[in-house]
């Protein structure tokens, strides 16, 4: 499997190669007549990627081995994270299934081909543009005869495009309905959505009847929305465990796993963004941003008083980011 490059990637991979969610998904989304022909049991994921190194910041794939009208295929997802649609998709698609089919060659030296179904998962605020199959785009390719088309390469991808699904029509077990809908809410570009994604999606993760399973995933979802551009504040945090906890009082082990998270990534936020430059003036500059993003803004002379501190006591405000809630208790820690 490649390195995972970016949180999008991770997010998307670390949900679907869990089979189950995988094997949900299909049966949801995918068009019924595949669906009959798909043994669900026999789906496996295999260790392959297809994305080229210059374009992984915009895409994530998978591939999923299994048994389709009784004999070998497979099941080839890619997501486009992309804020726009890629015009050549379908091209893309073609490269992708192409380099499958030679694996299989070198690999196995298969007498035959496996047919490949190629899925795209689109989630955006743009409507999708690009042409839904190899024929489109090919110049006068609609206008040949059909005993003249029969010699030209066509196909069609199936398109889930999950920016335009309601709550309802978001199916399935509760990792898959969760990174539908944050996948959905990320598209309208606003805090207030996100936030009401994050708390449905904290409905779902209290269906699981395995909390152990659904702390997990809520690890990778936290992670997930942390290194998003649009991060969320220590308000939104305490919001969301106020919300667990009025409406969840007994998953007590839910709050605590949220408030730990929240800790956690506060301070490698923190930590990561000195050690990039090394120097006390970095650390300084970062537990400013810090202590207005998660407490208030700094006033001048606090600031001030800030870049005179030694590294220690920085890292030391640092660590204990989410337990400040007034200026003066930021204070009471400097030398």
């Amino acid at each position: 499997m490649m390195t995972i490059q970016n949180p999008h990637d991770k997010f998307f991979k670390e949900t679907f190669s869990n089979v189950d969610v995988s094997k949900d998904f299909f049966l949801n989304y995918l068009p019924p007549p595949i669906v009959n022909l798909i043994d669900l049991e026999s789906i496996e994921l295999q260790k392959d990627s297809f994305i080229s190194k210059d374009l992984r910041e915009y895409f994530s794939d998978l591939l999923f081995h299994l048994q389709l009208n009784e004999t070998e295929g497979y099941l080839y997802v890619l997501l486009e994270h992309k804020s726009y649609p890629s015009k050549m998709v379908a091209v893309q698609l073609l490269r992708y299934m192409v380099e499958i089919w030679e694996a299989k060659l070198n690999k196995e030296h298969a007498p035959k081909l496996p047919i490949v179904i190629p899925v795209v998962i689109f989630h955006s605020e743009r409507e999708w543009s690009a042409s839904k199959s190899l024929g489109e785009m090919l110049q006068g390719f609609d206008h040949l005869p059909e005993n003249i088309q029969q010699y030209v390469p066509d196909f069609e991808y199936i398109l889930i495009d999950v920016s335009k699904y309601s709550d309802e029509e978001i199916k399935g077990i509760a990792q898959l309905k969760v990174i539908l809908t944050i996948y959905r809410d990320l598209t309208t570009k606003s805090e207030k959505n996100l936030r009401k994604a994050l708390k449905r999606s904290l409905y779902y993760l209290q269906q699981l009847e395995d909390q152990e399973t659904a702390i997990q995933y809520l690890e990778t979802l936290i992670h997930y929305i942390f290194h998003l551009d649009r991060q969320l504040t220590k308000k939104d945090f305490h919001d969301i465990i106020e919300y667990v906890e009025g409406t969840y009082f007994e998953r007590s082990e839910m709050v605590m796993s949220l408030a730990e998270l929240f800790r956690d990534e506060g301070r490698q936020e923190g930590r990561q963004e000195g050690k990039l430059e090394g120097k006390t003036e970095a650390l300084a500059n970062t537990t400013i941003r810090l202590i207005t993003k998660f407490v208030a803004p700094v006033p001048a002379e606090l600031q001030q008083a800030i870049y005179e501190q030694d590294s220690k006591t920085l890292e030391s405000i640092i660590d204990q980011i989410d337990k400040f809630t007034t200026i003066d208790q930021v204070k009471q820690h400097l030398k």
